[in-house]
């Protein structure tokens, strides 16, 4: 299905479960709601809402002047559309972020939530992060080209899309965290090196009505490198919160 979100094709898919609220699955930058098929295909006892976001998968290919914020509207304004007016999330990474601000803002909304490998938490940064950054801005001032420096993520990103993206990673995200009073399952990798564990320490220092499960030999990616560990902390999670 399509969704118009102020002139942006929206494409997702909503799941027919037994559950009365949908579990909204929210993906990572660079992902699209595919990711989550395997997921899906073990829970078809529960209802789902799967949204690409864009520029990634079946929706629009390249937007201009969002931001994490628009992302969030975007997401409301497709479960007004659709009548939600309650649900439960599981977010991933870039998902994380929207969740957050979800859950600070519109926590009447979300009943639940389930976080793994969440962005938004303010980075620290060593000596080369630094470097890095002197040698970009150096480099800019003396009119040399540094439109080939920058993560993998971002050079792969159109120009338009490059601004967006800049503007989503140079956005924090802990004060919102204060404000959640959700409840809310934490599930991390030990070795996330995308979002470092310590990420996932401050998140479950920030919710107070948080659970914290590390899962071990796990990266970034930890519903699809531990997925019966995963699964079964997300069930019983659910058991008690749907």
């Amino acid at each position: 299905m399509v969704y118009n979100y102020n002139g942006s094709k929206i494409y997702y898919k909503f799941y027919h479960g037994r559950s009365r609220q949908p579990i909204l699955l929210l993906h990572g930058w660079g992902c699209d709601g595919s990711i989550f098929s395997s997921l899906i295909d073990t829970f078809r006892d529960r209802s789902f809402l799967v949204i690409d976001f864009p520029p990634f998968g079946k929706s629009e290919p390249n937007i201009k002047n969002w931001n994490i914020y628009t992302y969030a509207n975007m997401v409301m304004s497709l479960c007004d559309d659709l009548c939600i007016d309650k649900c439960h999330i599981l977010a991933h990474s870039f998902g994380g972020r929207v969740a957050l601000i979800l859950m600070a803002v519109r926590c009447s909304f979300v009943q639940s939530c389930i976080l793994t490998g969440c962005a938004g938490i303010k980075p620290r940064h060593g000596p080369s992060y630094h470097y890095r950054i002197y040698k970009y801005k150096l480099l800019k001032k003396l009119g040399r080209d540094t439109s080939n420096m920058g993560s993998s993520d971002y050079l792969a990103l159109s120009p338009d899309m490059r601004k967006v993206f800049s503007s989503i990673v140079q956005e924090h995200l802990d004060d919102y965290c204060k404000k959640i009073k959700t409840k809310t399952l934490i599930i991390w990798g030990e070795n996330d090196n995308q979002t470092p564990l310590y990420m996932a320490k401050k998140l479950n220092k920030y919710i107070k009505a948080s659970k914290l499960v590390i899962l071990k030999k796990a990266g970034h990616f930890t519903f699809l490198d531990r997925p019966l560990e995963f699964y079964m902390e997300a069930e019983q999670f659910w058991e008690k919160e749907l």
